[in-house]
């Protein structure tokens, strides 16, 4: 039935969950008429079942699981609206692969060089304090000093009151009569648990949607790569160029056969004085699913062998001035541009964002391109702008749970498009709020006005409202 609603075929990972056995079928429609999107839980809810057997670490409002742009966005956007709100990222610090991809350009923060929303422009704000070491705007783009990010995000997060943990992993769901009603996380106590009255998944890889046993989205055959990014330093910039590298690093692919047959990117990080290389990663080794852990060991270990072949290319370069260059770091981890993704009230398509879809229920917008990541014959296609509707953030038969970034509501295809980080921190901004006025409300999120939302939004510097969508000034990806 939702292939054909939709128009396009996926593949619903089933979760068996252990001590949960029920699949959610039949609570709601699969889409809601109106902008109200009013919906109550239906009577085929499963019995309760305890709240949890391990210790309560915390009790909130909101909790917002993975701390990448859309959870930046969405822990910024509860807080500002006055709930009691946790944040819990894996790693030690925030900012998802904008942070560990040790300059990847944070794209579509300012579309047009206009301030895009309260949020953004808070981000943009503590950066600026630190001076020109830690960001050079471009014409949509942020180009940052990593560690200075870093420390920004941190004082965006105090400001507005965000409390927040690092070194911690979503690892279960708590869930109570179809509701979503907080969180198992792994800490180096053992599991606990924080219980929420909404908890927002920014996590990327949909995990607190999977292990609550939310329907998800995921084509083995169609997943992007993933990508190690990599710094150079000790550049003669007046000898060098970026062709340069590229040139010798495919130059080289014949002795060194992990160097990435697909795009290599380079650019220059917030300082000036060090490069930094994005590249089309694993698309040579096969469609990888990062959830899977054999899979994700196979692409994080190889990974780090390309980069050193890349890098060994560079230097074994007829080019007296790349011999010099040394390689001083790489990321954390992988960037991973695709992996499970929620089947929402509305699923959002690749028509979608080639036409500018408008929508009544719109609560943010995405622009820049459908970006496939770099596989070889893959699209790299401006779009235009379009609208990102509220059902989107809303898991189809689960209660009490929003999502946003790269694991909303989406085909393949409508993943790829604006997945840029300024589209996830706005996604992450909506779905925040709407998790606080639920909250404050005392009703669920899928009950929220989305009438009232979007004025919410509005007054947060959100327009909901744009009229040229063909993107004339789009410039760099």
């Amino acid at each position: 039935m939702y292939s054909r609603l939709v128009n396009i075929p996926f593949t619903a990972e089933k979760s068996a969950r252990r001590k949960r056995g029920l699949t959610r079928r039949g609570l709601f429609p699969a889409s809601l008429a109106g902008a109200a999107l009013a919906g109550k839980s239906a009577s085929a809810m499963r019995p309760a079942e305890p709240a949890t057997k391990y210790p309560v670490l915390s009790t909130v409002d909101v909790l917002v699981a993975g701390g990448g742009p859309a959870g930046i966005g969405a822990a910024l956007g509860a807080a500002r609206a006055g709930a009691n709100t946790l944040l819990v990222e894996n790693h030690s610090f925030f900012g998802g692969v904008g942070a560990w991809a040790l300059g990847m350009p944070i794209n579509q923060v300012r579309p047009g060089g206009k301030p895009r929303s309260a949020i953004h422009e808070l981000l943009v704000h503590n950066l600026l304090r630190y001076g020109d070491q830690a960001v050079k705007i471009g014409s949509h783009q942020l180009w940052c000093n990593v560690e200075y990010l870093k420390v920004a995000l941190l004082d965006a997060l105090d400001e507005v009151g965000v409390r927040y943990l690092v070194h911690v992993r979503a690892a279960d769901a708590i869930v109570e009569h179809n509701r979503v009603a907080g969180v198992v996380i792994a800490t180096k106590r053992g599991l606990m648990a924080v219980r929420a009255r909404v908890v927002v998944d920014c996590t990327g890889d949909a995990d607190v949607a999977y292990y609550a046993g939310a329907e998800v989205m995921l084509d083995p055959e169609q997943l992007m790569p993933m990508t190690l990014s990599l710094a150079l330093t000790n550049i003669d910039k007046e000898k060098t160029r970026f062709d340069d590298i590229e040139a010798a690093i495919r130059k080289a692919r014949k002795k060194y056969p992990l160097v990435p047959a697909g795009f290599i990117e380079l650019e220059t990080i917030a300082h000036g004085s060090s490069w930094y290389i994005n590249h089309s990663g694993t698309a040579d080794l096969g469609r990888l699913d990062a959830t899977d852990p054999v899979q994700r060991t196979h692409a994080e270990c190889t990974s780090h062998r390309q980069a050193l072949q890349m890098i060994q290319a560079v230097r074994e370069s007829d080019n007296p001035s790349l011999r010099q260059i040394e390689w001083i770091g790489a990321g954390p981890q992988v960037g991973v541009r695709e992996t499970r993704r929620v089947k929402g009230l509305y699923v959002i398509t690749e028509e979608d964002a080639m036409h500018g879809r408008r929508f009544e229920d719109a609560i943010a917008w995405r622009t820049g391109y459908l970006d496939f990541g770099g596989q070889k014959g893959a699209k790299f296609t401006k779009m235009k702008i379009h609208d990102v509707p509220y059902r989107c953030l809303v898991p189809e038969k689960l209660d009490g749970l929003l999502m946003a970034g790269r694991c909303m509501s989406a085909t393949h295809a409508g993943a790829a498009a604006g997945k840029s980080m300024g589209n996830c921190m706005a996604t992450g901004h909506a779905a925040g709020l709407a998790a606080a006025l639920a909250v404050a409300k005392r009703i669920l999120p899928r009950e929220l006005s989305v009438h009232e939302l979007q004025e919410r939004l509005r007054a947060d510097g959100v327009n909901l409202d744009v009229r040229d969508r063909d993107q004339r000034d789009l410039r760099d990806a």
